[in-house]
């Protein structure tokens, strides 16, 4: 049992109805999972309004509602707290709910449109080989120390985050590495967290369905770094031309990274392969199995975040050179036909360009490169024809196929991706909606030396079709139907 008032310590209240020293079991904002003597948070949503689930909140238990709007009857016994926003009152009464864990460990924060997902678990796999229990809150996963949690959402909502972090505390975790995304920033997933570190990688063509506008985007990208104490971290990628952006009103000390400008931390590639790079952090040179430029930003962030945290050039780099690719994030396997298949969760233009190309700066172009890919339903549909189009001019051949079409018909999805497929290269794809029967095909295609790039799903190991998940891992299909080819 807690005190509420203890809970609602840094809130900004407005207006008190009721008894603010009652006690309170757990904290809530889905109606559903209200208790006897919970609190529950009436959010106004992205989809629904918590204000209408209010009386079904009492009738299942809460005995403290805060809101926004107090409703016009009255409950006898109950407290009514008004405040201005629920998401931002829910996060810091979350925070105090757990005994404010972020303040309890070093927690670092990574957003941009590509590269999260890869900086954090490089970042965890990092700092637990130089030794330190760590926690990952990840798209792929979220783990503590060695013990792995279910991952629904890129940022989870405020209950999960301080419930994962204070176990992290529990478990004596010194570093947590978590993956903050526009959604999460703009919803207040991230009120009362204290933040050692905050990370740009980079802003590109993405959520326009949820944001409406790029500049939205970016503002809610930029929202991340504003509200970064003074005594935090901000980091930033330069090379990307909105990097000066994130900085421009943050109080935090400031760092950059690059690979092209001049900057705090600079990387270079010396040498680009399918098996890996030779690299250069601020003139030391080192070897990572990792390919691709968009990796050696991945890791050069990571090694600036060592950097910055206390630890050596030498421990980092050492370090560096041992991580392994993550799953789903240009994930490689060669078949005993020696073809190449490639799966990386490139859902966005920027990051398929971004594969393909690098892919295409390390092959010899004696082989041939094919790509398979499709675009999630409810999700951007202006960057489906934008993808068409960078698929077939970049590889040497096409297979557009479905993604996880939600409740949207895989076949409307797919022509909006053909409508972007420039006149010269419409010779250079085909269509199969059935994503296992595009892997088939493409195989059967496929010589010796071949690549084959699965785009789009990388670590799902499902696919969403009206409402409904089904097995579906990329990876396992790909070596599966390999097996069977002669």
């Amino acid at each position: 049992m807690k005190i509420l008032s203890d809970l609602l310590y840094k809130v900004a209240i407005e207006k008190v109805i009721g008894n603010v020293k009652t006690s309170v079991n757990n904290i809530s904002f889905d109606s559903r999972k209200i208790e006897h003597k919970d609190i529950f948070f009436a959010i106004k949503g992205y989809d629904l309004d918590g204000h209408k689930y209010i009386s079904t909140a009492i009738e299942n238990g809460a005995t403290v509602i805060i809101c926004e709007d107090i409703p016009s009857e009255i409950k006898e016994n109950i407290t009514y707290i008004k405040v201005s926003n629920t998401s931002i009152a829910l996060g810091i009464t979350a925070s105090n709910f757990y005994e404010n864990p972020s303040e309890k460990i070093e927690l670092i924060g990574i957003t941009g449109t590509n590269g999260k997902t890869t900086t954090t678990t490089l970042l965890y796999n990092l700092f637990t080989q130089l030794g330190f229990k760590c926690a990952l809150l990840s798209t792929i996963e979220n783990k503590i120390a060695n013990q792995t949690l279910n991952s629904n959402h890129t940022t989870p909502d405020p209950i999960t985050i301080n419930k994962i972090l204070a176990l992290a505390v529990e478990n004596n975790c010194k570093y947590a590495f978590m993956e903050v995304s526009s959604h999460g920033i703009h919803q207040n997933r991230l009120a009362g967290l204290n933040f050692k570190i905050g990370a740009f990688t980079n802003i590109t063509h993405d959520h326009l369905d949820y944001h409406k506008t790029f500049a939205n985007y970016i503002a809610a990208k930029k929202k991340f770094f504003d509200e970064l104490p003074k005594n935090a971290i901000a980091i930033t990628n330069i090379d990307d031309k909105n990097g000066w952006v994130m900085l421009q009103n943050t109080k935090a000390k400031k760092i950059t990274y690059s690979l092209k400008s001049n900057s705090d931390f600079k990387g270079k590639i010396i040498e680009n392969r399918l098996d890996g790079m030779l690299l250069q952090f601020n003139g030391n040179e080192f070897w990572t199995s990792l390919s691709g430029k968009f990796n050696a930003y991945n890791e050069l962030l990571a090694y600036t975040i060592a950097i910055e945290l206390g630890f050596s050039s030498i421990e980092a780099l050492t370090a560096i050179s041992k991580l392994q690719r993550v799953k789903g994030r240009f994930e490689t396997y060669i078949s005993k036909q020696n073809i190449y298949i490639i799966v990386d969760y490139a859902h966005t233009p920027d990051a398929l360009k971004n594969i393909i190309e690098a892919i295409n700066q390390t092959r010899t172009r004696n082989e041939q490169l094919i790509t398979i890919f499709g675009c999630g339903g409810h999700r951007d549909k202006s960057k489906r024809p934008e993808m068409g189009n960078i698929a077939t001019q970049l590889s040497d051949f096409t297979i557009i196929t479905s993604d996880n079409p939600r409740d949207e018909v895989p076949d409307e999805i797919i022509k909006e991706i053909e409508a972007g497929v420039q006149a010269q290269n419409t010779n250079k794809y085909i269509s199969i909606t059935d994503r296992k029967q595009a892997i088939k095909t493409a195989i059967k295609i496929a010589k010796t030396k071949d690549i084959i790039l699965i785009a789009g799903k990388g670590h799902e190991n499902y696919q969403e079709i009206n409402g409904e998940k089904f097995p579906f891992d990329d990876m396992t299909i790909a070596q599966e139907l390999l097996k069977n080819i002669n």
